[in-house]
């Protein structure tokens, strides 16, 4: 059984809080038939649920989320019945995909530190997706029911498997453009070129020609002299050969291995599930480089250097001052401009793979960083002394434990405790403001966005982001022309830093006023019957799909990847 596929577990729990609260109520029916019309229709959406999803999959990727964000969980602000409200929810999810994939999904843009954020049923491939998931968001949020950590983990995986269905058609094209038939097993070699292509389609995300053969092919041939290709080549066949090496106990080794397109669907979900962290190794090259220009050892570039990086340097950086000004990579608070590098790894500009629903960008470290906090704290807020003495136990990949936190940094933890009555709000503005100081290459400085959508590479597909080579050259002269008055910013030292006190609590809402149990249990029934139905259909069209390829009963019922 997929335990944790709780699609509509917020309404069948409204649901019966409602009954027990209002026995012989509802509808006129008596108390029993009730609990027995409502125990006949989560058996049948479990039922459904099963022909849709692989149990055994499911519940494997399901643990493995759980496992990533039970911590968080734990640290996040709870409403009244000790679940997560829908700030609280959208905060995790975020989360997770950014430190997880590098997944920046539209719907769940960057908060920007903004009092009104969007949340998780505004994902933009759940509203076109998953509409009756959805209206159970709605009615949860409405209900202020929350969300409970599995019916979280269901949320993420739904998220992920939507996702991963992005995917398949893909894999379908890719089987196309190399004249082979996603009904036949194929020998490796074509497994091969199939998981190739379909890498460099993913890499294109929107921008893939998903029909012409000969386009497609002669990309293939070109990028293949490129001097990374080995790189991209060898990520395809590590997943192979993890493939190969999960089924050895199965398989012979004395015949050629052959594939189905099953077996491949499952590679592309590891390969999907894995990009962002492989890809992520051109983010910390990036990052490499830009230490390297930090005389300071602050977080920060100075923008001359930014723009006039060595002809033989494997970045040339070429982004426009608006566009740093504007996702907040740029330090103006001093003499001469900088570029703060983790505002700036983190930006749109280095996304990849963009498609209708999310882009791939730079893992957050800061969020790995956090969640090593939320670990020990295991609650929204802590007091300084707690969190001074963690903190100063915590290393990245530029600063090592154990150290002693520079006064000004102990001054200003002990600054956001008195603005929040003596505790230390873990998921606010000055908190991550102080991360930034404590952690300047792994953590982006908070800056109060008035366009959130700054920060997602669709804000930018029209606009001039770049600048070229002479307008570099001509910024980079004048970059220092800055008011004599202007601070030094020296963060965590002895003088004063640049210091914005803005507060905002990005997990923490008002409770909602409840609704009546009655209403809430009558809209929950009619959306559980309606997903009902939508489940078994959306069974007998998968079934129907794979049928059309070719794997008759044995495959149809094969497990999907996740």
């Amino acid at each position: 059984m997929f335990a944790k596929a709780s699609v509509g577990v917020t309404c069948w729990l409204a649901l019966a809080a409602g009954v027990a609260a209002a026995p012989g109520s509802f509808r006129g029916a008596p108390g029993r038939d009730r609990a027995v019309a409502l125990e006949e229709i989560q058996a049948s959406l479990q039922e459904a649920l099963e022909a849709v999803l692989s149990s055994e999959g499911a519940a494997k990727r399901s643990a493995h989320i759980e496992a990533r964000v039970w911590q968080t969980f734990q640290s996040l602000p709870k409403n009244d019945v000790g679940r997560l409200a829908p700030k609280a929810v959208r905060y995790l999810v975020h989360s997770y995909f950014m430190k997880e994939h590098g997944w920046l999904i539209q719907g769940l843009d960057p908060h920007a530190n903004q009092a009104e954020v969007s949340e998780v049923h505004e994902v933009s491939i759940l509203q076109d997706k998953a509409p009756l998931l959805v209206e159970s968001l709605l009615e949860a949020r409405r209900s202020n029911h929350g969300l409970s950590l599995s019916d979280v983990v269901a949320m993420v995986g739904a998220l992920e498997r939507l996702i991963f269905d992005e995917s398949l058609a893909l894999l379908q094209a890719s089987y196309a453009f190399n004249g082979l038939s996603a009904a036949e097993p194929i020998p490796q070699r074509s497994a091969h070129e199939v998981l190739t292509s379909y890498l460099l389609l993913f890499q294109l995300g929107s921008k893939a020609n998903l029909t012409d053969v000969r386009l497609h092919q002669a990309l293939k041939s070109r990028l293949s002299q490129r001097e990374d290709w080995p790189e991209l080549v060898d990520f395809e066949s590590d997943t192979v050969l993890n493939f190969e090496y999960a089924r050895a106990h199965t398989s012979n080794p004395f015949l050629e291995p052959q594939y189905s397109f099953q077996d491949l669907s499952e590679m592309v979900g590891e390969m999907a599930h894995g990009y962002g962290k492989w890809q992520n190794r051109e983010c910390q090259e990036m990052k490499a480089e830009l230490i390297e220009a930090d005389a300071d050892g602050d977080g920060r570039v100075p923008l001359s250097r930014f723009y006039l990086q060595a002809d033989n340097a494997k970045y040339q950086f070429s982004e426009s001052v608006q566009y740093l000004q504007e996702i907040g990579a740029l330090d103006e608070s001093g003499r001469e401009k900088k570029v703060r590098i983790a505002n700036y790894l983190q930006g749109p500009s280095n996304c990849i793979a963009s498609s209708s629903y999310y882009s791939i960008c730079c893992l957050s470290e800061c969020e790995g960083l956090l969640n090593e906090l939320e670990a020990k704290v295991q609650a929204p807020t802590a007091e300084p002394a707690q969190l001074l003495d963690l903190v100063g136990h915590i290393s990245s990949a530029t600063v090592d434990a154990p150290r002693e936190l520079p006064s000004g940094l102990v001054r200003r933890l002990q600054d956001i405790a008195d603005h929040n009555e003596g505790q230390v709000p873990l998921h606010g503005r000055l908190f991550a403001e102080w991360l930034h100081y404590a952690f300047p290459h792994e953590c982006p400085y908070p800056k109060v966005f008035q366009e959130a959508k700054a920060l997602t590479p669709q804000f930018w597909a029209l606009k001039k982001m770049s600048v070229d080579a002479e307008e570099r050259l001509e910024i980079a002269s004048t970059a220092t022309l800055q008011p004599e008055n202007a601070t030094q910013a020296t963060p965590g030292g002895e003088a004063e830093i640049a210091w914005s006190s803005e507060e905002l609590l990005h997990a923490h809402e008002a409770p909602a006023r409840k609704r009546g149990s009655a209403r809430v249990a009558l809209r929950c029934v009619m959306q559980l019957a309606l997903l009902l139905g939508v489940l078994r259909a959306a069974a007998g069209s998968w079934q129907t799909l794979r049928s059309m390829a070719g794997f008759g009963d044995k495959a149809a019922k094969a497990a999907l990847p996740f």
